[in-house]
C-alpha cells in the first residue's frame, strides 16, 4: 500500500502552498490553471517544484543567517 507522503499536514496551510507554486511556475514561465494540470510535462513539473524548493532553500540560509524570512 503507497504511502501518500505529499500531503499538507496543515490544512490552513493549502492556500499559502497554492500560491507559492502558482508564483514558482510564473518564475519559469510555466502555465498553471486552477485545478487539473495533467497536461504539463515531467521537465516543466520538476522545474516548478526546483523552483519552489530553491526559494525554500533561500528562505531557509536568510532565516539562519538572521535575515528573516521572506
Amino acid at each position: 500500500m503507497a504511502n501518500r507522503s505529499n500531503r499538507i499536514l496543515v490544512p490552513q496551510a493549502r492556500q499559502a502552498m497554492d500560491q507559492f507554486k502558482f508564483e514558482s511556475a510564473q518564475e519559469v514561465g510555466v502555465n498553471l490553471k486552477q485545478g487539473y494540470n495533467g497536461d504539463l510535462t515531467s521537465r516543466q513539473a520538476g522545474s516548478i517544484g526546483g523552483q519552489m524548493v530553491k526559494k525554500m532553500i533561500q528562505a531557509y540560509e536568510q532565516n539562519q543567517a538572521g535575515g528573516g524570512m521572506s
